[in-house]
């Protein structure tokens, strides 16, 4: 960031940055704040708050937190039926619960989601945010299509001539120039709510004490801090990728936490990381530090509150042409070439498409991931239970029969264990070899005792060899406590 404040250069890229995004947040924030059902000012300070506290809390630079969709839709219901005041305690709660999960140390979950989830996940949040904006689109004047039209030649073709300004803001402001000299009766962000006139100021929640309070505001919450936290650290995940750096992403959660608190503080709705508008600031405007983080939540507040009658004039087909140029930089292209369906595996590629149709049917991330992360445990069980192999060799004398295990015995693969010995042909004495093997959990446990039970029931002397240390600890353990046990 030092490196940055001494360069002219890149100091301009992360104020343009910055800029670009505060235009894009007004629509959005206040969008949401229209899904959670509050003042669009509860949405647009939430923005400010949000994006100033994670510039200097957070784990990931670059990345942009606000008010988001998901989690006004977590929060709706609670605003519809007991007011603005349990919404901002729900924040509040919600911030405290990140913080406590952090320190627990959920962020360290991450490296559990497959990259397909991960891959999937990007692709329904750039199908998300596409749909979003399809209602821009119906019902509008005819002029707004050539406008939309022009703003997308100008944020995908600009770039091939040059890159000293960001293009998505050359299209806002052409487009609004235009709009405003030609008195073209268009949709405009001053249509979508009206703009604060005012700082935001301190805010304490008038709600009750209580325990019965307590019940109320605990479930959204609760839903809050895992959905903020789950699309918050899988952004932060992105970010990684796209800028070839690490972050640290325990200090990310309780960053987020601690910015929620804030935000409930100053009486905004709370929010998480943006894909959206992430994108545009890291890919589209080249930022890569907390200084564009930090100033689009400055601009954003200076916007509205003392340019608020100039911005109230952007109009809205602009804002559209961004997200669009947005969606098609998120989306993974690569993920659904034919070379690349061809050549993954197909479970990989359910995986990915579970995962998808999950987050776009529900708008709910939190089950398109778990969706995601679920199939892609099914299948690897699935997978992984199919490379268990079973040998048996026959002594010269025919006294000894040897079965020699191998692959990874957990509850998928020993199901089939039982099956896999000759019990009434076997000679007197079985040797079973598991060097190749190694025992996971109780299933397992169960089904060499089966055997065992098996072959004592037709007078058969079986001897288990070969375990390792961890398996063999876990084998006389289990047994200790399953029933029938001893063997």
């Amino acid at each position: 960031m030092l490196r940055t404040l001494r360069s002219p250069r890149l100091l301009k890229v992360e104020v343009l940055g910055g800029l670009v995004v505060a235009l894009a947040l007004i629509p959005e924030a206040i969008a949401f704040s229209v899904i959670a059902g509050v003042d669009p000012r509860v949405g647009l300070f939430a923005s400010f708050t949000m994006a100033v506290s994670i510039a200097i809390l957070g784990g990931r630079p670059a990345m942009i937190s606000a008010a988001t969709g998901a989690v006004a839709l977590v929060i709706a219901p609670l605003m519809a039926s007991h007011g603005l005041d349990y919404l901002i305690a729900a924040v509040l709660l919600a911030g405290v619960l990140q913080v406590l999960l952090a320190v627990v140390g959920v962020a360290k979950l991450m490296r559990f989601i497959p990259r397909q989830v991960m891959v999937g996940f990007v692709n329904a949040l750039a199908i998300l945010v596409f749909l979003a904006q399809v209602p821009e689109l119906l019902g509008v004047p005819w002029l707004v299509y050539p406008l939309t039209l022009l703003a997308l030649v100008i944020v995908f073709g600009l770039p091939r001539l040059t890159t000293v300004v960001p293009a998505p803001l050359v299209a806002i402001v052409v487009l609004t120039l235009i709009t405003v000299l030609a008195s073209l009766s268009v949709p405009t962000v001053g249509d979508k709510g009206e703009l604060p006139s005012t700082l935001p100021g301190f805010f304490v929640p008038d709600v009750p004490l209580t325990f019965e309070t307590l019940q109320v505001i605990f479930p959204f919450a609760l839903a809050m801090a895992f959905v903020g936290l789950l699309e918050s650290l899988m952004t932060a995940k992105l970010v990684d990728d796209i800028t070839d750096t690490r972050s640290s992403k325990t200090r990310e959660a309780w960053g987020q936490g601690a910015a929620n608190v804030i935000t409930a503080l100053f009486g905004g709705m709370g929010g998480c990381a943006m894909i959206g508008q992430t994108m545009i600031n890291v890919k589209a405007s080249g930022a890569r530090t907390r200084i564009s983080t930090f100033l689009a939540g400055v601009f954003l507040l200076l916007l509205v509150v003392l340019l608020g009658d100039v911005v109230a004039l952007i109009p809205m087909a602009a804002l559209v042409a961004v997200m669009i140029f947005v969606c098609w930089a998120t989306f993974d292209w690569h993920s659904i070439r034919p070379s690349t369906l061809r050549g993954m595996p197909l479970s990989e590629t359910a995986v990915m498409l579970v995962t998808v149709v999950a987050t776009v049917a529900t708008h709910n991330l939190a089950i398109g991931v778990g969706a995601g992360v679920l199939c892609a445990v099914l299948l690897f069980a699935r997978r992984v239970a199919h490379v268990v192999d079973v040998r048996r060799t026959l002594s010269d004398d025919g006294a000894l029969a040897s079965y020699a295990v191998t692959g990874q015995l957990f509850f998928a693969s020993s199901n089939d264990l039982y099956a896999q010995f000759d019990y009434a042909s076997d000679p007197a004495r079985v040797v079973i070899d598991l060097s190749a093997a190694h025992v996971w959990d109780a299933s397992t446990v169960a089904a060499l005792d089966a055997v065992i039970e098996k072959y004592e029931r037709h007078g058969t002397t079986v001897e288990v060899i070969g375990l390792n240390a961890e398996s063999e600890t876990r084998l006389q353990r289990m047994r200790d406590v399953l029933p029938g046990g001893g063997h």
